[in-house]
């Protein structure tokens, strides 16, 4: 397996496929870097070095207790670019992931990094004032105390992919890949994770980019709606592409994969 070791000893897996320009993939809550297989295998046929890591207390990666914060999964990201050496990378975050990538480019700039992609994305603030309230966490943390497998199992049957859209075609094979990603998290790293992802203030991140952005949303996202993110994120953006999706949900990667390839691929040949 390909790890590194971060400075406070917590191991991290990454997936290196191919090889040519580097394309790095943050995957959101709580899945891991195979949620990006897809748009990895094809980059990579493509003729590009795809590299996703699974975030600290998720998939394959060790499960800390402390450091379940987007500055620790920032500076967790830094160190993955340090010890592989990337540079000229295009990152692609999703959902969770986005926040990872505009808290990188927030924390340690973009001398490594080409170009970003945000991809349903949790910027710039979920929980300002106007957007989702503090109670719908509040709701997530109960449910998943709860019981988190069947939580995370209702989440895969209905919102994550619009399945429960009138006419909507519910792939049970997709949902059970969802859930075995979610199951695999480390239990306190997920349920810290809903904090992080639903209380972090990306604004100030998102104002030191200086490189060309691709912003991906879907107009009927039910876990990250557009007019909360994708919008007022391209709007704080200063060279930003906002490219929307109708009738999209949050799970992209999956359910608009063709399109989603394609658009990564003249973005980044662009």
């Amino acid at each position: 397996m390909n790890t590194i070791t971060t400075k406070d000893g917590t191991t991290l897996y990454y997936k290196d496929w191919g090889a040519g320009p580097v394309v790095v993939f943050s995957h959101g809550w709580p899945l891991n870097a195979d949620a990006w297989e897809t748009q990895m295998f094809f980059l990579a046929s493509h003729g590009y070095r795809c590299i996703a890591h699974d975030r600290r207390g998720h998939g394959r990666s060790s499960q800390p207790w402390n450091g379940n914060d987007m500055d620790t999964y920032a500076d967790d990201l830094a160190e993955v670019f340090e010890q592989l050496d990337l540079k000229g990378v295009t990152m692609v975050g999703h959902s969770t992931g986005g926040g990872e990538v505009a808290r990188y480019i927030g924390r340690h700039g973009t001398k490594r990094v080409k170009k970003a992609v945000l991809v349903g994305a949790i910027t710039p603030f979920l929980l300002k004032p106007g957007s989702a309230p503090k109670e719908v966490f509040d709701g997530m943390r109960a449910g998943y105390l709860a019981d988190r497998a069947p939580f995370f199992l209702n989440i895969a049957s209905a919102p994550v992919f619009g399945f429960n859209c009138p006419g909507a075609k519910v792939s049970h094979g997709l949902i059970q890949s969802w859930w075995q990603q979610a199951i695999l998290t480390g239990h306190k790293n997920a349920y810290d994770c809903i904090a992080a992802l639903s209380e972090s203030d990306f604004t100030g991140d998102l104002k030191k980019f200086d490189i060309p952005t691709l912003v991906i949303h879907g107009d009927d996202d039910q876990i990250v709606p557009i007019d909360i993110s994708a919008r007022p994120t391209a709007k704080l953006l200063s060279n930003a592409t906002l490219k929307i999706y109708p009738g999209g949900p949050h799970g992209l990667a999956q359910t608009h994969a063709d399109q989603l390839n394609r658009d990564l691929l003249a973005f980044i040949q662009s």
